[in-house]
Formats: C-alpha cells, structure tokens, sequence
C-alpha cells in the first residue's frame, strides 16, 4: 500500500480555477456563504446557515480552536529596505512563548533576506500607550527557516503583546493583498482560543456564535481540538508524484474530555470542522498505534507522514484511543500535546471521522488530496458543480458539507 499511495500522480488532482473565482474578500455575513452538500451521492446547494438541515442524527461537531497571530513583521532598515520577518512557530512551547518576557527564539521566513546581511533589525511602536522598542537578530539560517532571537524594551511586556501590536494577520498569499482592519475579525473564528497559527482553520469562519446555538438546540454536539496550523498548509505539491513531497509537521493539543467524547461517540457520526480538525482526529488514531506498537512511555509523539501506510496489526478505533487515553493516565497528563505529519491522501480509510465540513481547497494541494480519501473521484464532481454554480474558492469562499455513503 506504502509504494501505490506515493505514486499517485498530482497532475490528476489539478482543476481550472480562474483568479476571479478565488475570494479576495469575506461576504457581509459568515453564515451567507454557499453551501455545496454531498449527500447520498447527490449533489446539491443551500446556504451555510442551513447546515443543520444537512446534518446527520446525533452528529459530533469538532472545531479548531487555533487562533491566527499576526505573525508578519515589516522592519524597515535605515537604507529604506523593507524586511519581512514571518513568525512561524516558537523554539519552546506556545504558551511559554507567547507569555514570554523580552528575549524569546522563534522559527521565521525572511522576504528580502539579501538585504539583510548583518545586525538587528529595529521598529518603534506603541502599546497601551507606551513607546515600546523591537529588536530582531538572526541567529541561525538554513534553506528552511531563519532562527531570530527578538528583544524589546520594556522588557517586562509578554511577546503576545508586543506582537499583537507589532504584527500583521497573515493572509494566504494567492489573495494578492495587504491584510486590512477587517482582517483582523473576519480571518479568525469566532471560537479561536489558543493562539498560535499562521492561517486561519478557514471551514470554521462560516460559523456564528447564533448559528452554533441553533445547532446545539437541535441536539448537534460540539467539541474542540487544537492545531496550530503552520505556513506549509499552503505549499503545492510541486513534485510529479505524491511521494516525494514532503508534508510539514504541526503541533497538535487534544484535551483528555475530548478522547473521553470520542470514546461514548464510536458508531455515531463525526465530523471535524476543516481538514485540520480531520488531521488531528485521525492522528488520535495512529498516536493509539504507536503506543501499541511502542509503549505508553513513548516520547516525542510524532505522527511521520507514510506511518498510516505501514505495516500494523489490526486495532481498532476504540482500542486506539483508550490507549492514548492510558497514556495521559499513566503520565498524569489532563491534555495530549504531540505533532503531526500525517499525509491523508487517496486509498487512506478514515478511522475517527465520518464526514467533513471544508472550503474548496486549492488545485495540486495535500487538502484536495484529503478531500479525495474521504470522497473518492466524487470531488471532481463536487468541484464541476462549484464551478458551474457561482461559488467562491478558497479561504474566503463558499463551503461544502460531504457525507460519503
């Protein structure tokens, strides 16, 4: 199975998408985007505010409650040359670096790099009415990331502060434009909690705090995971085939409440809001895996990319997460924190999920190929309809609700 999935082709999971069909910008209201909804093989289109309608019985609603930072930092030297330092992921754990005082290390992207050979870059700025000083010095550079050690006076100010008031939101890049006042709402959920993420979990921006109330009046349950999603979530395959692209890790936070739900919920629907809600729930499944394979004492958690695709004994959902959950118990954990590199792509079956609730997602993505395990050939269907139909793609565009058979 490992050689068939690295040899599926990306060039047959391309389609035309025209620049006017991608969404520079949110409509007025979350809930009024478009809706595409696959179910019982039939394709049909509502407005999101009607997904409830959709919905099967007893479905478990799982939300990203990853938060967008302004993770774009604009210096400028004293040459007038603009450096861009784009804050990726901290050296430590989120929560010690965003509550970090002056100094803290993070993983960045620098734009104009070969302007910048040597010293610190500097910016004046105000927070809560204070002038506040940021420094940022390289202090390490490989072909994937520069590491930057930033300082600031007063010292005393946590990170998230400072970068709250320093930073920009960080729009995809095939929106072609500066993030704007609006940015700062609209490409956020209204359930984002954990700060940490360079893109928004853009399937849970159609949800309104009254459209959720609406769902739970119904009977629909909700839970929450975290992932904090990182820069490679917009990185086309650009190798011929599947195999030799390699997928980015990403740093995932599942309560143990969570794995408990999960555990009464087995043969009831679930479905993950967006495709990083589906990589972590199914991540559950191999970090279960690993601990059988391994041990409960196994440390780092790391999901690898070709894992799923190996050679394991049979086990099933259950089994999996009660072992994760012996896992948590034997270390005196109340949540999981691990990261994953899972590569969900065609011949993959689900484990945790039932069904999705995504975007369109870009042409020669991992996403497309995500949508694909799940769906089957049915997503060039899918994506035909949309297309034919008005919708609008990618972050800022139309969702779609798939139930396969």
């Amino acid at each position: 199975m490992m050689n068939d999935v690295k040899h599926i082709s990306i060039e047959d999971y391309d389609y035309p998408l025209p620049e006017g069909r991608i969404a520079k910008y949110p409509l007025a209201e979350r809930d009024a985007s478009k809706l595409l909804v696959l179910k019982d093989n039939g394709i049909s289109e509502s407005q999101f505010r009607y997904v409830g309608d959709f919905l099967p019985e007893n479905a478990l609603l799982v939300f990203n409650e990853t938060k967008v930072i302004r993770a774009r930092l604009q210096f400028r030297k004293a040459t007038g040359s603009r450096i861009e330092v784009f804050c990726l992921e901290p050296e430590n754990d989120y929560q010690v670096a965003f509550a970090a005082t002056s100094p803290v290390r993070w993983k960045c992207l620098i734009g104009n790099a070969k302007r910048w050979k040597e010293g610190k870059l500097s910016m004046e700025l105000t927070v809560n009415g204070e002038a506040v000083t940021l420094q940022a010095e390289r202090l390490m550079q490989n072909d994937q990331y520069a590491e930057i050690e930033f300082s600031w006076s007063p010292a005393s100010l946590p990170f998230a502060t400072v970068l709250e008031a320093a930073g920009e939101i960080p729009l995809p890049p095939y929106l072609h434009r500066d993030a704007e006042p609006d940015d700062r709402d609209r490409y956020q959920t209204v359930f984002a909690r954990y700060d940490g993420s360079v893109a928004a979990p853009t399937a849970g921006l159609h949800f309104t705090q009254p459209l959720i109330a609406a769902l739970r009046e119904k009977g629909f349950m909700f839970d929450e995971v975290t992932l904090h999603v990182g820069a490679g979530t917009f990185k086309p395959v650009a190798t011929d085939t599947i195999g030799e692209h390699a997928m980015h890790s990403e740093t995932i936070i599942v309560r143990k409440s969570l794995l408990q739900h999960l555990m009464t919920h087995i043969g009831k629907p679930v479905i993950p809001v967006g495709t990083t809600s589906t990589r972590t729930l199914e991540s559950l499944y191999w970090i279960g895996m690993m601990l059988k394979e391994q041990g409960l004492d196994l440390r780092p958690l790391h999901v690898g990319q070709w894992y799923p695709y190996g050679d394991h004994a049979p086990l099933t959902t259950r089994e999996a997460l009660q072992l994760v959950l012996d896992y948590l118990d034997r270390h005196g954990l109340t949540r999981l924190e691990a990261s994953t590199s899972l590569m969900i792509a065609p011949s993959y079956r689900m484990r945790v999920i039932t069904g999705l609730i995504t975007n369109f997602h870009q042409p020669k993505s991992t996403l497309l190929l995500l949508v694909s395990a799940l769906i089957g050939e049915r997503w060039k269907d899918c994506y035909r309809f949309a297309l034919d139909h008005g919708f609008r793609f990618l972050s800022y565009g139309d969702s779609c609700l798939f139930l396969p058979s």
